[in-house]
């Protein structure tokens, strides 16, 4: 089972069989990264919110192809965003709450992203996973963006106990050292999308077997 010394351990593992990684708003068919834009990065996690990374890429693609600024998608006609955005699904939701978005940074933030988290929480439409993508991916600080798969490893692992997200979070802050939060979530996405899996989790040939409780004590438990 992990405990919380084995970070350096995971994070090699984790190294060795993941590439460039994802995260919100990259083409799951390319290793070509988007540009790191905290705005198109917020949008684009917003975006993300229970769809695949293939529709979100393409939601964004479009979207950011006609309003690319704060200032533009505030003005934005909401019918016109509803259908730019539509690949990435609860498009009626989804809209307001990018155009929203958009007001507030325009006219609280002239037009910048805050760097910052309580200040992030307060736009419309974002959370603690939102604001943490934000703050890795878009302005390249140390956060723990907890998705579902983030969730689902850290439990599976061992290193959590816990049956929400934002515990995960708080649970990882406390123990991982700083110089993992960066990369720990663009590995654990790719990891769980490739190997570890909600459903029927490439157990057998996983490189973290020999330490993960999930292993020792479903899989092998039901293999014999």
């Amino acid at each position: 089972m992990a405990d919380h010394t084995d970070y350096p351990w995971l994070m090699e593992r984790l190294r060795g069989v993941i590439g460039t990684g994802a995260f919100p708003g990259k083409n799951p068919k390319s290793d070509e990264l988007p540009k790191r834009d905290p705005f198109q990065v917020l949008i684009s996690t917003i975006l993300s919110q229970r769809t695949k990374d293939a529709n979100t890429h393409k939601a964004s693609v479009r979207l950011f192809h006609r309003y690319d600024t704060p200032e533009k998608l505030a003005e934005a006609p909401v019918h016109e965003v509803k259908e730019l955005i539509r690949p990435a699904g609860f498009y009626n939701v989804k809209s307001s709450y990018i155009i929203n978005v958009a007001r507030e940074i325009t006219d609280r933030y002239g037009g910048e992203v805050p760097g910052d988290m309580d200040e992030l929480l307060s736009l419309p439409g974002v959370g603690r996973k939102t604001a943490n993508c934000v703050l890795v991916y878009g302005f390249n600080q140390p956060a723990i963006p907890v998705d579902t798969h983030v969730h689902r490893i850290s439990n599976r692992l061992g290193l959590v106990d816990t049956s929400e997200p934002d515990d995960t979070e708080m649970v990882l802050a406390d123990h991982m050292p700083r110089e993992y939060w960066i990369e720990i979530n663009r590995l654990m996405v790719e990891f769980g999308k490739r190997i570890c899996r909600p459903r029927n989790p490439l157990c057998g040939g996983c490189v973290l077997r020999d330490r993960c409780r999930y292993y020792k004590e479903v899989y092998v438990y039901e293999d014999r």
